[in-house]
């Protein structure tokens, strides 16, 4: 346990910030009230959740497609992949619909289970090129952001 305190310790606030904000479900919606309680200032706790929101985007729109198909060959896995491709297309109804745009405002709505990993997850089970994906991803996570930033700065 001393180890674990000892690495975060050292681990600089931003840092824990970034990868925070990286991670799926938390995104930039949990990082940004995570770096302010941790003493960063909101504009700094706001850049680094974005930045750090937006990493896995390029990965998961080029490589996501492959990974699910290499794990629907597997036994074990495959029923996982499968629940996780059926709950994304029955998230992606509205992005079906309204393409770009309801990709932008699934994104943009920072609430439980939106946000850029089911986007990006959403935008490549549609084919939706990269191009075109990631831009729409990253001003729906901007909004996303801009929204709990005004939530975090109503709370301080």
């Amino acid at each position: 346990m001393e180890s674990i305190i000892e690495f975060f310790g050292i681990v600089s606030k931003e840092l824990i910030v970034l990868f925070t904000a990286a991670l799926p479900v938390i995104e930039i919606k949990g990082a940004m009230p995570i770096g302010v309680s941790m003493g960063l200032s909101i504009s700094e706790s706001f850049t680094i959740s974005y930045l750090g929101s937006i990493l896995p985007v390029p990965i998961l729109l080029f490589f996501l497609k492959p990974i699910m198909a290499f794990l629907r060959r597997t036994r074990i896995l495959a029923p996982i992949a499968h629940w996780i491709e059926k709950r994304t297309h029955k998230k992606g109804g509205g992005v079906r619909k309204y393409s770009l745009l309801g990709l932008f405002i699934f994104v943009a709505i920072p609430l439980p289970t939106t946000g850029v990993w089911t986007g990006s997850a959403i935008a490549s089970f549609l084919d939706i090129r990269v191009k075109h994906a990631f831009p729409v991803i990253a001003l729906g996570n901007l909004v996303a952001g801009l929204i709990i930033l005004f939530l975090t700065n109503q709370f301080i």
